[in-house]
């Protein structure tokens, strides 16, 4: 099991904001896209992941118990900044302390 199988803080820390064309329908190596069923609309050019706004922010792609096991329903067509996303980046300490987890180094 990975880090990011077991965490999921940031899925439960973070706003996920993305472009529309990420949506189901467009042509992907990685997939068939964001179901539009999972995201709202912020503007015309922004869409965001359901729950990821909310307080306390849980993104409603989300499986699991943080810090124990999770998991993400939509990982192979999840969004540029999931993809994009390491536990190299500050925020990902920043999400682990909000939720009672010590920081990880690059080795995991």
């Amino acid at each position: 099991m990975t880090i990011c199988q077991s965490c999921g803080a940031c899925c439960a820390s973070l706003r996920v904001d993305f472009h529309p064309a990420e949506l189901t329908g467009g042509a992907f190596p990685w997939g068939d896209g964001v179901p539009p069923a999972m995201t709202v609309p912020v503007t015309a050019a922004i869409v965001r992941m359901s729950g990821t706004d909310a307080t306390p922010p849980r993104c409603a792609a989300l499986r699991g118990d943080i810090g124990v096991a999770v998991a993400c329903a939509i990982y192979a067509a999840r969004p540029s900044p999931c993809r994009e996303f390491a536990i190299e980046h500050p925020a990902c300490a920043r999400a682990r302390r909000r939720h009672g987890l010590p920081p990880l180094d690059s080795a995991g």
